[in-house]
């Protein structure tokens, strides 16, 4: 549980002193103490060592595992979490991403740059210390090009962003909306496919987080966090991912694809019938969840930082 057990641990290598200094890439600020840290991840998925080659045969598809893997250490102390910290500290690691998500596409093998969050082992963490990581892929993945696609398609048929028009849709429906903020709007979208699913929103047309100013970034960490800490507090913080949706590196300024972060509380299994179907039975309906994370009292939440205005 967030919160509980050592906030320093000997045998954690994101901890204040156990730094490894040859995986280190950055850290704000620049000296000591840290904020945040950004590091290779000991054992990486992708390698940016390897050329970038594809090889065909048949029906056979290949490609090499060019690429960056990194993590993110989101603060020194050990035993915190999003939900205990400040909307501040959330602001600051997404500004570390945009920062090193900047220098990475300049490689010009890379197409795609993931940022996500795995938070509990239901969710994929192997590691308490909170952290996010950072995967830079020399392709578009399936997923990502049949979004595209598809709001290519509405934005061709119709001349509009296909995810503005949703936004506005679910601001004048209001049943599903759980946090409407200067720059953006969290909901619960309709049809979500897990129990809890929420999408936070830019309200100004954006293809990519990198694009956004330090106002609007102030607000995302505001936003971020309130979510945050509504899970935490009505379900008892579960286990969760967040994934940032953004545009490929190749499409910054695409008219069609609007950037969100997706939050998945892993409550709900996937089962025999979702995988051979592709099909999702969520046992609970939007509005709902909208409504109890919406009244969810966490004012008394303390955590490693005293909650303020930031």
């Amino acid at each position: 549980m967030c919160g509980e057990g050592p906030t320093w641990d000997a045998t954690c290598p994101f901890c204040p002193g156990n730094e490894e200094a040859a995986l280190e890439v950055m850290r704000v600020p620049a000296g000591n103490p840290w904020q945040v840290r950004i590091v290779g991840n000991r054992y990486p998925a992708l390698t940016q060592t390897t050329s970038l080659a594809r090889e065909y045969s048949g029906l056979v598809r290949r490609i090499s595992g060019v690429g960056y893997h990194e993590v993110i250490v989101e603060s020194q102390i050990h035993n915190t979490c999003a939900a205990l910290e400040r909307p501040a500290d959330l602001t600051r690691v997404f500004q570390a991403f945009i920062d090193r998500a900047w220098a990475i596409q300049q490689d010009r093998r890379i197409e795609y740059i993931l940022f996500f969050k795995n938070h509990g082992r239901q969710a994929g963490a192997s590691l308490r210390h909170p952290h996010a990581q950072i995967m830079a892929l020399p392709i578009v993945p399936s997923e990502v090009r049949v979004r595209a696609v598809s709001a290519r398609t509405h934005f061709d048929e119709v001349g509009a962003c296909a995810y503005c028009e949703m936004l506005q849709e679910e601001l004048a429906d209001g049943r599903r909306i759980i946090l409407e903020s200067e720059h953006f709007v969290a909901f619960s979208p309709y049809a979500a496919s897990t129990p809890f699913h929420v999408w936070i929103v830019p309200k100004q047309h954006s293809a990519s987080l990198l694009h956004a100013t330090p106002a609007a970034l102030e607000d995302l960490g505001r936003s971020l966090h309130f979510i945050l800490r509504s899970l935490y507090v009505g379900l008892n913080n579960p286990d969760f991912n967040y994934v940032l949706r953004s545009a490929p590196v190749r499409d910054l300024g695409a008219p069609y694809l609007h950037w969100y972060i997706t939050i998945v509380p892993r409550i709900s299994l996937a089962a025999g019938f979702e995988l051979g179907s592709g099909i999702y039975i969520n046992p609970s309906l939007p509005e709902e969840c909208a409504d109890y994370l919406r009244t969810v009292d966490s004012s008394s939440l303390h955590g490693a930082h005293a909650y303020g205005a930031d």
